[in-house]
This record gives structure tokens, C-alpha cells and sequence, in this order.
């Protein structure tokens, strides 16, 4: 067994760092009769026999005829591979039970197009492309994200039947790509924010005597907080609003592992972090990360999310 793996490495492999561009060489490419290829073997056989028996000079130029016909067909289809240039791509992180897309750029250096081209991952869904003549495509293989952490692409099978679909060509491609799978976000209420360290005035804006308006009340807020008098106007039936200066002290929200419930599973622990990750930078609050071994200030902005989804998914209990 150990022997077969090592051949299908070696038979298999990216023959480069995982990075670099792949041209497919007649090594790397695989053909067979498809079933209707060994049905058409087989008419061809019949017709001779029938040929042979009757001493029919034209029954045996038409199996001949369609004979060259089939061997042309099979280089076609075996060109149809050969000579292609792949190149990976960088994956964006997807949240666990979304599908993660690996990209994969197609290069045709030659006039002829390539045509029913078919590219699919082990346990994933074919996508199919062409390329014309002298030009490049950009094409996304599909992979379910089934868990956090890392999601690297498995060995992908690069197929195609053109012209005439009596053979099967196909390649193997092992490329080193990965996908980042954050933990999938659970909606909790957000924790109490405390007041900042940094309590300084922002440049344009007013105290806490400025009025913004009205937004929705959060768990976390206080009663005394509450607009009564606006929330009654709706007759008891909306939700209660709280009142919203401009300027004035900021806010921060501590996203912190000890303030999740410890009888639930790690994953689902995580997720509560990563849903009020994912509502902090939605309400624009501040808000920092503390985890066993981990602790990150408070920040905002797309790359502190990032930040903190990645500890998340490789958080290791």
C-alpha cells in the first residue's frame, strides 16, 4: 500500500513548489475509450465481420472510414489537454457550511480553442469552461466547507471528451491551496461595552449634548437609557429605543472566551464569538478578542475582523 502511494505521488504530483504555473506535457495526460468509444469499436467489428462475409469492397472502406475517423478523434481530444497552462490562485475565507471557491487561471498559448473542458474535486461539483484561441480563463472549483481551520484543495481532475466523445483525456492537478474556514457565527446578544481609555473628543463632532437620533435597544443596554416617550408613541407594539449622542466618550466591547457558556461544545463557543465579532463591526463599535493564550486590543476595521475570524478558526482548545 505504501508503495502504490508513493507511485501516485510521484504519477500525480504538482512536479513544481504547488505555486507556480503547470504546463500539461504528454505525461501527465490520460485517455481511454469512453463507453460509447467501445460501442463504436465494437459496430466497427461487426460491419468488418459483415464486410468479410459478403466480400462488400465498400463495407470495408466505410469501416476503415470511420476507423481513421475515430483514431482522429483521439488526438483531437488528446490535444484538446495537451499543452494547457494552469495557475493557482489565491482562496478567500468562506464561514464553516458555506462552499469555499479555489480559483484556477486556464492559458491557452494557441490558435486552436479548447473546447468541454471539465474540472472537479474529490466530493465536489464539476464545472465545466472552454477557452478561445490565444487567451485565458479564470475558473472556481467548488468545495464545501464543513468545519473551521484550514481547507486544503484536493487532487483535482481536469477531463474533457471533445470532439467526438469516443474518448476520455484527463489530468491530475495537485496544486498547494488552501482556504481559511471561520467558525460558523451563532447570534447571541452582544455583551456590555465598557467606555474607552481613550475618552478625547473626535475632531468635528459635539459632546454628549448632541443628539443623533434614535436606534434600537440591545440586551446590553441599560433602562435608563430608554426613550420612553418615543418608544410609546408606537402604542407598546415596536420595540424600545434608546437615545444616540454624537461625539463624547467611545465605546469598546471586549470579545472574550470567559463570557461564553462552558457546557457548550468549542465550535459552538466560537461561533457566539464570531457572531458578536460580526455584530460589533456591523454596528461599528470597537472591540477586541481574548481568547486562552490570545489577547487582541481593541480595533475596527476589515483588517482587525480578519484578525480575529483567523484566531478563531485556528483557535486550538
Amino acid at each position: 500500500m505504501r508503495l502504490i502511494a508513493r507511485f501516485k505521488q510521484y504519477l500525480f504530483r504538482w512536479r513544481s513548489d504547488g505555486t507556480a504555473p503547470l504546463r500539461l506535457g504528454q505525461r501527465r495526460i490520460f485517455i481511454v475509450p469512453s463507453r460509447g468509444g467501445l460501442l463504436f469499436a465494437l459496430a466497427l467489428v461487426v460491419m468488418l465481420l459483415g464486410a468479410i462475409n459478403y466480400n462488400l469492397a465498400l463495407g470495408h472502406a466505410l469501416v476503415f472510414l470511420l476507423a481513421g475517423l475515430g483514431i482522429a478523434g483521439m488526438i483531437h481530444t488528446f490535444r484538446n489537454l495537451f499543452g494547457l497552462v494552469i495557475t493557482p490562485g489565491h482562496c478567500e475565507p468562506v464561514f464553516a457550511g458555506q462552499t469555499a471557491f479555489f480559483p484556477l487561471a486556464l492559458d491557452n498559448d494557441r490558435r486552436a480553442p479548447r473546447l468541454a473542458l471539465e474540472l472537479a474535486a474529490q466530493a465536489g461539483l464539476p464545472v465545466e469552461t472552454a477557452i478561445d484561441s490565444l487567451d485565458q480563463t479564470r475558473i472556481r472549483v467548488p468545495l464545501q466547507a464543513g468545519q473551521r481551520g484550514w481547507l486544503p484543495l484536493p487532487r483535482v481532475r481536469l477531463s474533457t471528451r471533445y470532439p467526438l466523445g469516443l474518448f476520455t483525456a484527463w489530468a491530475y492537478l495537485q496544486p498547494e491551496m488552501r482556504c481559511l474556514v471561520y467558525p460558523q457565527p451563532i447570534a447571541a446578544p452582544l455583551p456590555v461595552t465598557t467606555p474607552a481609555h481613550n475618552n478625547s473628543m473626535r475632531h468635528g463632532e459635539g459632546g454628549q449634548e448632541d443628539f443623533a437620533g434614535f436606534r434600537t435597544r440591545q440586551p446590553a443596554d441599560s433602562l435608563r437609557h430608554v426613550a420612553w416617550k418615543a418608544s410609546a408613541r408606537n402604542g407598546g407594539e415596536g420595540p424600545l429605543l434608546v437615545k444616540e449622542f454624537a461625539g463624547g466618550a467611545e465605546s469598546e466591547l471586549i470579545v472574550d472566551w470567559q463570557l461564553t457558556d462552558p457546557a457548550l461544545p468549542t465550535d459552538s463557543r466560537l461561533g457566539v464569538l464570531t457572531g458578536w465579532i460580526l455584530a460589533a463591526e456591523a454596528e461599528r463599535t470597537r472591540y477586541g478578542l481574548r481568547l486562552p493564550g490570545l489577547a487582541l486590543p481593541p480595533a475596527s476595521g476589515d483588517l482587525h475582523r480578519r484578525r480575529c475570524l483567523e484566531a478563531l478558526a485556528l483557535f486550538q482548545p
